[in-house]
């Protein structure tokens, strides 16, 4: 027999957590299902654990003594405690916590098969599975990403690792190979050249972070590479053997040789085993199909899907502003959430953030802009914070709107998150100018360029 629910929410990650908090908070009855732990990738084996990594590669960079085995000890902490929170947030009123795996048995039916360990005393009891049906007005698809693994000969062999298991590894590696030159291969490149990995990225395409804006990622490559990380770019990897990694390049055929070998070749959406065929849900390698303002799935009307697995803007933040989006739109209610300035960061050492359109997206568009730049090097806190190697780019429209901001440097992201929130006012750069900053901060270097 079905249990009866307002929303039922699959997958607990930041889109689903968040979105069964703001639902309950609104009065809303919400199921949430979990395959695995509270808080999905990004708080178990993505943006919290790494950014922990960060921090620490931080201390060894300005020479402090960094104990490897405590590094890891004190990002699982973390990671705990962060879980511990979400666990908590899941019990309160209105919300029912259900740990199993979720598929649809038709568009408004899910069944969860949970398998449920004997209590404690019960020493020698066997584990036992549970399966409990639910029905529900509004169900929303929350299920996310994982590691794209290419069909590479080799590339599950026991020298390579996803990023999951690096953020687990006991002790760093003396040679580290990254395939990828993403946001994960970039970030995990920095850190472990910091904690004094010898440092290798294969890379496919001509330039890192393709997403980037390309001036700024060509000089955070640079900055990189004055750090000891060696880049092979216009690489495609043909095999993984043992611990050698054999690519072409330039028409040559090279080999790498390394103790860990990353696999950062991007993510892939988490749509298998879902049932969703059964529910009439429009799909294919990219993510689930969906409606670009309310995110409900096509072929599916009242079911919708955000996060990584509508493969639309893979952020986490991103995922947050989604369910938040969907939450409303059950409820009726209007928002002014713009879903077109989505801010983003590679947190790197240095830093590279971005808002809006690159140029080279803009020239493609044909679209009339201006772009203006500033310098860390000229900035009395840059200066002061020996962080000088830094560059910022403000973009406007023909009516002096700003529409884009690229920065490579110290607190990239937070001054591009400053730059996210006038975008959203639709302010001009004359309007910045006259916007009182703290001095000394980075952020005077926005004004100067207004």
């Amino acid at each position: 027999m079905s249990q009866k629910t307002d929303l039922l929410i699959i997958g607990s990650g930041p889109g689903g957590y968040r979105a069964a908090e703001y639902a309950a908070k609104n009065g809303l009855q919400v199921v949430i299902v979990e395959s695995a732990f509270a808080g999905g990738t990004c708080l178990n084996c993505g943006c919290i654990p790494t950014k922990a990594f960060c921090h620490d590669a931080e201390l060894a960079e300005l020479g402090k003594a960094v104990e490897f085995e405590k590094v890891v000890e004190r990002k699982q902490q973390i990671v705990e405690q962060l879980r511990s929170g979400v666990e908590t947030l899941m019990k309160q009123p209105g919300i029912t916590f259900v740990h199993g795996h979720a598929h649809f048995l038709d568009a408004q039916t899910v069944e969860v098969v949970s398998t449920v360990m004997p209590a404690e005393e019960e020493k020698w009891g066997e584990p036992e599975t549970v399966v409990q049906q639910f029905t529900a007005d509004n169900i929303i698809i929350a299920s996310g990403s994982r590691t794209k693994i290419l069909p590479i000969p080799g590339i599950t062999g026991p020298h390579c690792v996803t990023s999951t298991e690096l953020l687990d590894i006991q002790q760093v590696p003396s040679r580290l190979c990254i395939i990828g030159a993403g946001v994960i291969g970039m970030e995990f490149a920095s850190v472990f050249a910091s904690f004094g990995s010898e440092v290798t990225v294969v890379e496919y395409l001509k330039e890192c972070l393709p997403a980037m804006d390309s001036d700024i990622a060509k000089r955070l490559r640079k900055q990189l590479e004055k750090r000891g990380i060696k880049f092979f770019m216009g690489a495609g990897v043909k095999q993984i053997d043992g611990q050698v990694v054999t690519f072409d390049r330039k028409g040559k055929e090279e080999s790498v040789e390394a103790d860990v070998i990353l696999i950062a070749t991007g993510r892939t959406p988490n749509i298998e085993n879902l049932g969703l065929d059964k529910a009439g849900i429009a799909y294919d390698r990219l993510g689930i199909k969906v409606n670009p303002d309310t995110f409900e799935v096509e072929g599916a009307p009242h079911v919708f899907a955000i996060g990584d697995v509508n493969g639309r803007q893979l952020l986490a933040h991103a995922a947050t502003m989604q369910g938040r989006r969907v939450v409303n739109h059950i409820l009726g209610i209007s928002d002014g959430i713009r879903f077109d300035i989505m801010p983003a960061a590679v947190f790197t050492n240095p830093e590279a953030a971005s808002v809006g359109p690159t140029e080279d997206q803009l020239k493609a568009e044909g679209r009339e802009f201006a772009c203006h730049k500033g310098y860390y090097r000229s900035n009395g806190k840059a200066l002061a914070m020996e962080a000088t190697e830094g560059l910022v780019k403000l973009i406007t429209d023909a009516d002096d709107r700003i529409i884009a901001c690229h920065i490579l440097g110290a607190h990239a992201a937070d001054l591009v998150q400053e730059i996210s929130a006038l975008m959203c006012c639709n302010t001009t750069l004359l309007q910045l100018r006259d916007i009182v900053h703290i001095h000394p901060t980075l952020s005077e270097i926005l004004q100067d360029i207004a």
